[in-house]
């Protein structure tokens, strides 16, 4: 019985014909160079006076294991990226990946990954210009940047002014259940917002409202959350009855929900959900609203009701 083909692997392909290869499976989301591969830069030529310009990696070990396949490490990469853009009220545009990757990764895993990052692109109207390639013994991670055009206005994390209310999209925590692979960036709904009166200040949920909320408040505010209100995935609820831990504690601190955050003055947030709800199946939840802070505190956040004593709102903090 004649033996197997050993499968190819990067170590036997190189990096010349690598290139090549990704060309091939991008396909279409590659245009032809200068605007794409080939050229030392992609020379991209856009009217707006301002571009949105984010980054984000995925490494197996911290954003991925071998468990999840290639085609979703892909999306997450891209998605991850696509979740500041929506932050900001801003369209999607132009990407370069850098891939870091032992010699021994399959070329087949490689190739799943990109014509799924391929598929996911065109999806979202991106076009994918170029990056690079690295070998990095044990190491597999990929790096994304993204561009954008800015909408209507420029959504940012300042603004937020006292009486406000805060929304959130869809539902929070439990995201190590696999949403975390799996979850719509709200790219739509952020261009909306973008262009609605009385939206002051937003931000993407992807380290834990426990931890992001706090950015978003203004020195000498504090936001008020109804702990009530928050809106709990069904994940969360199921991660509590594994680990034993409060839900609300997956709710505030899981992380890597991709969900929009965002102030609304007081007199325009009965018409934004009015016309939110003509416009998106997303869920949207008022949590609290800003208040004067208390006169010698800290607390840029407080809950209402206060927190169970076993549970701090810290979301997740990298490097610790």
């Amino acid at each position: 019985m004649p033996a197997s083909t050993p499968p190819t692997t990067l170590g036997t392909l190189g990096e010349t014909a690598l290139v090549e290869a990704i060309r091939r499976w991008l396909g279409p989301a590659n245009p032809p160079a200068p605007a794409g591969i080939g050229d030392d830069c992609a020379a991209v030529d856009h009217r707006a006076s301002r571009l949105l310009l984010t980054v984000d990696p995925v490494i197996r070990g911290r954003h991925f294991d071998d468990a999840l396949p290639p085609g979703l490490v892909a999306e997450k990469l891209l998605k991850r990226n696509l979740s500041d853009i929506a932050a900001m009220g801003g369209r999607p545009l132009h990407a370069v990946i850098a891939l870091t990757a032992p010699p021994e990764l399959e070329v087949a895993w490689l190739a799943r990954f990109y014509r799924a990052l391929a598929r996911c692109a065109r999806r979202y109207g991106v076009l994918v210009v170029g990056g690079d390639c690295t070998r990095a013994d044990g190491f597999l991670g990929a790096y994304l940047t993204l561009t954008g055009a800015p909408g209507k206005k420029l959504l940012t994390r300042t603004g937020a002014r006292l009486g406000d209310v805060l929304f959130v999209t869809g539902r929070l925590g439990g995201s190590l259940l696999g949403r975390h692979a799996r979850f719509a960036p709200r790219v739509a709904e952020g261009a909306w917002l973008a262009s609605t009166k009385g939206v002051h200040a937003a931000i993407d949920l992807s380290d834990g409202l426990g931890k992001d909320l706090a950015s978003i408040v203004p020195d000498g505010l504090c936001a008020r959350i109804h702990l009530r209100a928050l809106p709990v995935a069904a994940d969360a609820r199921r991660a509590a009855a594994k680990d034993g831990r409060p839900y609300i504690d997956h709710v505030l601190n899981d992380g890597e929900d991709f969900e929009l955050l965002f102030a609304v003055a007081r007199t325009h947030a009965d018409a934004l959900e009015q016309g939110w709800k003509l416009r998106f199946r997303t869920p949207l939840t008022r949590i609290g609203n800003f208040e004067k802070r208390l006169q010698g505190t800290n607390e840029a956040v407080c809950f209402d009701p206060p927190l169970p004593a076993d549970v701090h709102a810290r979301g997740y903090e990298h490097f610790r």
